[in-house]
């Protein structure tokens, strides 16, 4: 048994599928299939069922996958740990955020690092699936809500003020997140403070929603960063300013030491902190 075969098995797990786990491991279809047939073969067993849906998990493939996700947490915290030994200023940083708070405020600061440290590639991932830091599938995350993960350093890094933007003679409508996002505080803010008003427009994306509001489809709630910035709107009083958020950021503890992660997190907390 390889581990290497036990970490294409997890892939598959967590993806459901050969394609997905494909390209989140950067390996072909082919070899993914291969692999997993070469571990089949090894433990004697079936550990999927092939369905129109996916791959599902049998109850052999359940066994496995408890004791495989502990070895993959021995072997990425040996990982970790070597990691956290660099004292060079080069190397891979993977940082996560939301797409927002990455292109408009992360991409400058980094922009700028990677000028002051030419060693280093900053790999900004935008998701809106929270990247695990034990797993070392970020070494660097921003969020909006505190970690609750056991082992992350974290501090609150700044407040993200909103405000109310709209197109002259825009519609009388809302543009707003998406069904996923109601129960953030900026969209019960806006549909309690104009409950008559209907939703012309959701997005999961900032950006997408100041562009549909600067077209005049109707009022949105935006970050100041993105809406002040956006040619064609204005900000609009409705007698009190939305909620504002906290951004959150963390990466573990194991990688305290290490040299580009030091001089990135300084960096962002001197410009944001």
């Amino acid at each position: 048994m390889e581990w290497s075969d036990l970490r294409i098995f997890l892939a598959i797990a967590r993806a459901g599928s050969l394609g997905r786990a494909a390209r989140r491991l950067g390996l072909t279809q082919p070899t993914m299939g291969r692999r997993l047939r070469a571990l089949e073969s090894a433990v004697g067993h079936t550990l999927f069922q092939r369905t129109a849906d996916g791959f599902v998990l049998t109850d052999e493939g359940a066994t496995v996958l408890s004791r495989a996700e502990r070895i993959e947490e021995e072997a990425i915290a040996i990982e970790r740990a070597l990691a956290g030994q660099g004292e060079a200023i080069d190397g891979l940083l993977r940082v996560s955020s939301s797409d927002w708070f990455g292109i408009h405020v992360l991409t400058p600061l980094f922009a700028e690092f990677t000028r002051a440290h030419p060693g280093v590639t900053v790999e900004l991932v935008t998701d809106v699936r929270l990247f695990s830091l034990a797993r070392r599938e970020a070494d660097l995350v921003f969020r909006i809500r505190p970690f609750d993960e056991a082992e992350v350093v974290q501090r609150r890094l700044m407040r993200i003020d909103y405000a109310v933007y709209a197109a002259q003679g825009a519609e009388e409508a809302l543009i707003t997140l998406d069904s996923a996002f109601e129960d953030l505080p900026d969209v019960a803010w806006l549909k309690s403070r104009l409950p008559g008003h209907r939703v012309a427009y959701r997005s999961n994306n900032r950006d997408a929603q100041a562009r549909a509001c600067a077209t005049g489809a109707g009022l949105a709630v935006l970050p100041v960063t993105i809406g002040d910035a956006m040619p064609g709107i204005g900000r609009v009083d409705l007698g009190e300013t939305p909620p504002s958020r906290d951004v959150w950021m963390g990466y573990h503890p194991d990688l305290r030491r290490l040299a580009r992660l030091r001089a990135l997190v300084d960096l962002v907390v001197d410009r944001l902190g």
